[in-house]
């Protein structure tokens, strides 16, 4: 029992990343859309300090990051940051999808009575 419960708490734990990386996305290709809006400013959530509230139970709230150049009309979305976000966000998202895949084949196997020993 204690290993489903690991395992569960794990997968829970996976599973609220996912979710604010699925957050953070959506912030993301939003500034890229409201790139030439006049007065748009960048949206983005302080990932590690959300992840911590996320696992509390607390919804992620948005910020506006320091340091970005304003244009002339107000806008300050720098595509070159919101590109790298975005490879940022695939590489994490495959890292956790993996991470979740291979919980549920541990408890797949555990279910099916291990299926690895060979005579």
């Amino acid at each position: 029992m204690f290993w489903f419960d690991m395992l569960d708490g794990l997968s829970q734990d996976l599973g609220r990343y996912m979710d604010l990386l699925s957050s953070r996305q959506k912030l993301v290709t939003t500034n890229i859309a409201n790139a030439d809006t006049p007065g748009y400013q960048t949206q983005d959530i302080d990932f590690q300090f959300e992840f911590i509230s996320l696992v509390k139970g607390l919804d992620p709230q948005t910020i506006q990051p320091d340091g970005l150049k304003q244009k002339p009309d107000g806008n300050n979305v720098d595509l070159d940051r919101e590109a790298r976000l975005l490879a940022e966000n695939a590489i994490r998202f495959n890292v956790a999808s993996t991470l979740l895949r291979g919980q549920i084949k541990s408890v797949q196997q555990a279910i099916q009575g291990g299926g690895g020993s060979g005579s």
